[in-house]
């Protein structure tokens, strides 16, 4: 596309954004709360309100059924187009909103506020979370086609109604519908900005793997002044396994647990420095001050980029009122990894059970529960896609757009990797203060605005 249709597509933005934040404001007023069954006819009502609105703009739009709440599903091709063909991805669906009380009007009545800065902000139920940033895409794709005629790439959309609630028909519709929406690339517009004046393309998601043990000795609880010095007590053999997890210097001591870790290139390293990251202000927040995990790691590859093991919950024993002086007879903990690079999760598990069974007594028992397990994901950083963005992004907000990691888990993003062969550009434009599932949820006027516009420029990059 010239740089004429992109300047006059930035310009109908502009003009029309009055309108755009009052489509915004529709859809915010729907509590689509998807985890609770009385707001089930909100749901749907969500997602009939988007497949309108995408079918009223030239992108043919339906309503899909699941066991669920239903899928919106939306496609505008075209044979012969320039670029990959995309899938944009976003949900509708938002968190509850208790405590109610803590709220300084009422979540589903959208309103502008401005802050002490003077900053502009959109406060309602999913202005961040996911509304604001799916509806930026949807603007932009609007735009496109007032404005131009068509839309610069062939575009399919996927919105969800249950990714608040663990997206329990997400795998099942994706088996059954899987050649319909295989596109070559998809964009996933439920991430942030690295600062209010930094756009961010987050290129790294950690993996995760889940597992539960349970030690038995005694068949029986037992008194611990006639067995205490003589039975096994498991709460000490239990200890004893997850004291050994981890060294003094932050490793983990799993067998081959770091097979499949990849270092970052040092340009990465380099610009993760720039960012004036400070691990005392990021831990001061949760009144903390000494930075835990491997000592020779830096805070950011720490959080972004370093496989973990976490002790998530421990129980054994008598743990009621007052004191009872008890040998229990069992004990359990639950444990987490965090994977990265090419960490086989199903590996790690079975390295993690052999490590466990090695340290259980003869006489004493072990029991694994599964909960779960993903591998890390990660854009190259030689991506054609992910240059042209940065391009886009860059242009948009006037600062350059940085790369950067997540810590945490985007389960679609691991589905549309291993059931579509598809990889993922995530580009969104919430921030660290926008309070998402808590009370007062915010979107910054200019994350909404410059977020439609930095789609538009992304669509057009995509196309060259």
């Amino acid at each position: 596309m010239s740089s004429d249709k992109l300047s006059a597509v930035l310009d109908r933005i502009d003009a029309d954004f009055d309108k755009s934040l009052e489509r915004l404001f529709d859809l915010l007023r729907i509590p689509s709360i998807s985890t609770d069954p009385a707001h089930a006819g909100d749901c749907r009502a969500a997602a009939e309100w988007l497949a309108k609105e995408l079918t009223g703009i030239g992108i043919e739009s339906s309503v899909r059924d699941t066991n669920g709440h239903p899928m919106v599903i939306g496609h505008r091709k075209g044979k012969g187009k320039p670029g990959p063909h995309v899938l944009f991805y976003g949900h509708y669906d938002v968190q509850p909103v208790d405590p109610l009380d803590l709220w300084e009007t009422e979540p589903f009545a959208p309103r502008i506020a401005t802050k002490p800065d003077g900053t502009k902000i959109i406060v309602a139920r999913g202005a961040a979370d996911d509304k604001g940033q799916l509806m930026t895409f949807v603007e932009a794709a609007r735009a496109w086609i007032s404005e131009a005629g068509d839309l610069p790439i062939s575009v399919s959309v996927m919105l969800e109604g249950e990714e608040e609630s663990g997206s329990p028909s997400l795998h099942p519709f994706l088996e059954a519908n899987g050649e319909e929406l295989k596109a070559d690339l998809a964009l996933v517009c439920d991430t942030g900005m690295w600062d209010a004046r930094t756009p961010a393309i987050t290129t790294m998601l950690r993996g995760l793997v889940g597992e539960e043990i349970t030690i038995t000795a005694a068949n029986r609880d037992l008194h611990s002044g006639m067995y205490g010095g003589l039975a096994r007590n498991p709460i000490h053999v239990l200890v004893d396994i997850l004291d050994g997890l981890r060294d003094e210097t932050g490793r983990v001591t799993v067998p081959n647990f770091y097979d499949g870790v990849i270092e970052m290139p040092a340009d990465v390293k380099e610009m993760w420095d720039g960012l004036g990251f400070s691990s005392d202000d990021f831990l001061g927040d949760v009144g903390l001050n000494i930075p835990a995990g491997e000592t020779d790691r830096t805070p950011l590859e720490k959080v972004w980029t370093r496989p973990t093991c976490e002790i998530n919950g421990i129980s054994g024993g008598y743990q009621g009122a007052g004191f009872k002086t008890v040998i229990a007879s069992k004990a359990s903990a639950k444990v987490s990894f965090r994977l990265v690079g090419n960490q086989d999760p199903e590996k790690i598990r079975a390295a993690f059970r052999a490590y466990v069974r090695a340290k259980v007594p003869a006489d004493c028992k072990v029991d694994f529960a599964e909960h779960g397990g993903s591998p890390a994901l990660r854009l190259d950083f030689d991506s054609p896609s992910l240059a042209k963005a940065r391009d886009a992004l860059s242009a948009e907000w006037g600062t350059q757009a940085v790369t950067i990691g997540c810590g945490g888990s985007i389960p679609i993003v691991g589905d549309f990797k291993t059931k579509l062969g598809m990889d993922s550009l995530l580009v969104g434009f919430g921030l660290d203060d926008d309070q998402v599932h808590s009370p007062n949820e915010k979107y910054n006027m200019t994350s909404f605005h410059h977020g439609i516009r930095s789609w538009a420029r992304i669509l057009d990059e995509l196309s060259k």
